[in-house]
């Protein structure tokens, strides 16, 4: 039994304060905005854990209708993986085929329900904030810091998706909607992320894979210190050296058992979810079956042909735990749910695969190695530094491949990038990478041309933001350029 599970019924009842249809429905213009009744340390550690319920989202197994959902991050491979060149859907058909073709706009189901998803998280972290001061006072600097992390790891997501966002870090009233409306400029909103981290660093221990912790802070720093406007190199070098120098973590043996031996080693920070458990699973998984269809839509991430020739030349022995190809279709094999067996046609998926129990792995330790490297290029275009070589070697060999046949003298941006797509290949980190490395529109540009998806532009980058909200702003929210 996952940790939070035991409590997460507690949770839900802390948030059911206002109607169900508002905890369903996260909106920036129904912020939470009444007494959450907390009067002690366990109401206070039932909310944060809410939080995590937030992220985890609502399984569409539970909640078909995919209108106005939370469906945390169980929709982010839509949002990341197949607007980059990794994966597409199986059909043109519907909304979700917008993502890989750039098509997206202001009224797409799956953005807007993100869009949501996120600031869901942000009210209710920013609702833990309100109600520290009732919590044990030995547990207040530890709360604040985990509810903290919380908040900054759903405006890291927002932040590099839609640009400038409205920023809001306290709990608003009815009258107080522009703070809900008013975006913030993107330099700002890494200012906050980045105090937000540091004082989880700070504040966090190790104790959890499952829940925010000094290391997951540490990692998803790194990497916003890589990725905000004005990098950080040297900082985010050094926050990646404290985690390999602490110990904690290691690279599992078996690639296979990084994803199917939940909460390893290798593990720094995962969503958890539960096999078989509508309330606590997840559907993504099922709807990555395409040939043999298992989840409601015709096959969601379907892996281009592009990715399939870089893992032929780079992959080594990742290559099968990531993906299978059928006559028609490659499909993602990372995330098989529970029972699956490939070893024969028609491959069976066992007795539940729309209530899958895979976790979605946030932060890993192969990530981290290969943002230590990153971090010493310095955006730079290729090294010779050995630390950078090494943390890069660690992972090539795990994949299989020679530690010194295959070690290179120096070190190039290139290789970094392709090394990352086959390792993290269909964990939501390629769009981001592309952006990170600075070659989103090259890359992108040249994958639409190829593919022929002529709605592509360099303004397609950001996604738009939501209509609805700009409706209830009443013109006060703008719209991304482009859109």
């Amino acid at each position: 039994m996952k940790y939070f599970k035991y409590i997460t019924l507690t949770a839900i009842g802390l948030f059911f304060y206002s109607c169900e249809d508002e905890f369903l429905n996260p909106l920036p213009d129904s912020a939470i905005v009444v007494d959450a009744f907390f009067s002690s340390d366990d109401d206070v550690k039932a909310g944060i854990i809410g939080v995590y319920d937030a992220i985890q989202g609502v399984n569409v197994n539970t909640e078909s209708n995919t209108t106005r959902f939370n469906r945390g991050v169980q929709f982010e491979f839509m949002v990341t993986e197949m607007r980059s060149d990794n994966t597409r859907t199986a059909t043109l058909e519907g909304s979700r085929a917008d993502f890989h073709r750039y098509r997206v706009d202001p009224i797409n189901i799956q953005s807007e329900d993100y869009y949501q998803s996120m600031y869901e998280i942000i009210f209710r972290a920013n609702n833990i904030l309100n109600y520290i001061g009732v919590a044990d006072e030995n547990n207040q600097a530890a709360y604040t810091a985990e509810a903290k992390f919380l908040r900054a790891f759903a405006y890291f997501n927002l932040v590099r998706l839609y640009g400038d966002i409205p920023l809001v870090t306290q709990v608003v009233g009815p009258t107080e909607s522009e703070l809900l409306f008013t975006r913030v400029d993107v330099a700002t909103v890494y200012q906050q992320i980045v105090a937000d981290l540091q004082e989880a660093v700070d504040n966090l221990d190790n104790s959890f894979k499952s829940r925010a912790s000094k290391a997951a802070a540490q990692g998803i720093l790194a990497q916003v210190y890589l990725t905000q406007p004005s990098p950080d190199y040297p900082a985010a070098q050094q926050l990646c050296e404290a985690i390999i120098n602490s110990g904690e973590f290691s690279l599992q043996d078996d690639f296979h058992d990084v994803f199917y031996d939940e909460l390893n080693d290798e593990i720094i920070f995962a969503i958890q979810y539960e096999f078989g458990n509508v309330q606590e699973s997840q559907g993504f998984s099922a709807e990555f079956t395409a040939t043999i269809r298992q989840g409601r839509q015709d096959g969601l991430n379907i892996v281009n042909d592009n990715l399939v020739a870089d893992f032929v030349q780079y992959g080594g022995n990742r290559t099968e735990v990531s993906y299978i190809t059928y006559p028609s279709y490659t499909e993602v094999t990372k995330y098989l749910p529970e029972g699956s067996d490939l070893s024969s046609f028609p491959p069976t998926y066992g007795l539940s695969p729309g209530n899958a129990g895979n976790d979605v792995i946030v932060l890993r330790y192969a990530d981290v190695l290969l943002m230590h490297a990153e971090a010493i290029l310095a955006g730079g275009d290729q090294s010779s530094n050995g630390s950078a070589i090494e943390s890069y070697m660690k992972v090539r060999e795990r994949a299989g491949f020679d530690p010194v046949a295959d070690r290179p003298s120096t070190l190039t941006k290139e290789a970094l990038l392709v090394e990352r797509r086959v390792e993290l290949a269909f964990e939501n980190k390629r769009f981001f990478d592309l952006l990170r490395f600075g070659v989103a529109d090259a890359v992108l540009s040249a994958h639409a041309t190829e593919n022929g998806y002529t709605d592509y532009n360099a303004r397609k980058l950001l996604l738009p933001i939501p209509a609805r909200e700009i409706n209830l702003s009443n013109g006060l929210l703008t719209q991304n350029p482009g859109y």
